[in-house]
């Protein structure tokens, strides 16, 4: 849906789209063979919930591990083995997919199936598919160590991804043989969303990001400390839009328990001067494009942390009525101040709405040198799945939701690519 104009020329509003970027494409799912075959029947369901229409492909070893039954149970269509049998797609089976493919997936990709793939070999239907493609093509392999660590296996990826083919992993960990290393294939949900990142406009491609999320806790004694109600949540899925996105994110972490986005480089820290600490080296290890500061960082700490837990004396009183403050440090003005600083972006939790939000948002970004403040009503977004934001500028501002906080963060990377954009 177009953007709805209100009247004053400052402010807009746009709505959600609700959908995943795989929604309505076509996948092309070639299982080749090796013991992380069942894997794939979930990766088929849930590409499916992500409103995939999928149409699986196995090789003659495949077959071995899991039957075409399985998969036709699961995508409501038969699961082609050979070019010769009868099948739905006339008798170029090859051909008809390969143009009605969005993505062929590879899933599990072996070594033999990767040498083929790189080489050319076309002599089964899975190699002949790969060798007509027409359209985006992604392995995610799966084999031993040092299958993986193999020389002519390696250059045969180096070529493949020369020639634009994705790989999402390997990863290390336990191998179904016993060994430990590269090689394991990624979990079925890191790799549908992989997939569906595939089909993101690419609008922070080559740039760098680094982002805080989640809050800081300031310890006052073993036992006891004050911090910010944060979930995490919203800088998490931003790390994900922005990693969609095309960039390079380092996604800097305060204590909080929510899985990593795949591909996302993370940093954990506890207090706001770890976190401050954390981007500052950072930004003096490598040059970066954009900051987004979604941390809930406490503004102060006790001046002096006991080493033992505070406990009243006989009268009742306890050293915590006599606790003296220290400022933390601003990690959003210090980023902004900075020569030569990325483009900064942060956020306003206010328990405030309306013009009076703006207004605390217009102020906060002269204050800490930011190109964007992105504002909100705390009392609804704090350990909600949904948030409702404006992104305000020195003379304009952006409503959005609410929605989803995973469609919030892809508004917001949006905003922030045609800042970057704008600033050439």
């Amino acid at each position: 849906m177009p953007p709805f104009r209100q009247n004053s020329s400052i402010s807009f509003i746009c709505q959600p789209s609700g959908e995943f970027m795989l929604q309505g494409k076509r996948i092309t799912l070639i299982v080749s063979g090796g013991i992380a075959a069942f894997k794939s029947c979930e990766a088929a369901r849930l590409l499916m919930k992500r409103g995939a229409e999928v149409q699986v492909v196995l090789t003659e070893h495949a077959a071995e591990f899991v039957t075409p039954l399985t998969f036709e149970a699961l995508t409501g269509k038969p699961a082609l083995t050979t070019e010769w049998a009868k099948n739905p797609y006339s008798v170029m089976p090859h051909i008809e997919l390969a143009r009605t493919s969005d993505l062929l997936l590879v899933m599990p990709a072996t070594a033999n199936l990767i040498a083929k793939a790189a080489n050319g070999i076309a002599d089964d239907l899975a190699s002949t598919l790969i060798a007509a493609r027409r359209s985006p093509l992604a392995f995610v392999p799966a084999m031993n160590q040092a299958m993986w660590a193999n020389p002519a296996l390696k250059r045969n990826v180096e070529n493949l991804k020369l020639d634009g083919a994705a790989f999402f992993g390997p990863v290390e960990g336990l191998q179904a043989c016993g060994d430990k290393g590269a090689g394991r294939m990624m979990e079925p949900a890191e790799v549908c969303e992989l997939a569906d990142a595939l089909f993101s406009p690419k609008t922070l491609s080559g740039k760098r990001v680094i982002i805080t999320a989640g809050p800081t806790y300031e310890a006052i004694d073993p036992v006891r400390g004050v911090t910010n109600r944060s979930s995490g949540r919203q800088g998490f899925e931003i790390a994900r839009a922005a990693r969609n996105a095309g960039a390079e994110v380092t996604l800097i972490a305060g204590p909080v328990s929510l899985a990593t986005p795949v591909g996302v480089r993370r940093i954990d820290v506890v207090s706001a001067r770890d976190m401050d600490q954390a981007v500052q080296t950072e930004l003096d290890q490598s040059p970066c494009d954009l900051f987004i500061g979604v941390a809930a960082v406490a503004d102060w700490r006790p001046g002096a942390v006991s080493m033992r837990k505070i406990k009243k004396d006989a009268s009742g009183h306890s050293a915590l009525q006599d606790l003296l403050w220290s400022e933390n440090p601003d990690i959003l003005a210090r980023v902004g101040e900075r020569p030569g600083a990325p483009v900064t972006i942060g956020f306003a939790a206010e328990t405030a709405e309306g013009a009076t939000l703006t207004a605390f948002a217009r102020e906060k970004l002269i204050r800490k040198h930011a190109a964007l403040i992105v504002a909100n009503d705390a009392r609804f977004a704090l350990h909600s799945e949904e948030n409702a934001i404006r992104i305000v500028s020195a003379s304009e501002e952006e409503h959005f939701g609410p929605a989803s906080k995973r469609e919030c963060a892809e508004f917001i990377v949006a905003a922030a690519a045609r800042e970057l954009a704008r600033r050439g």
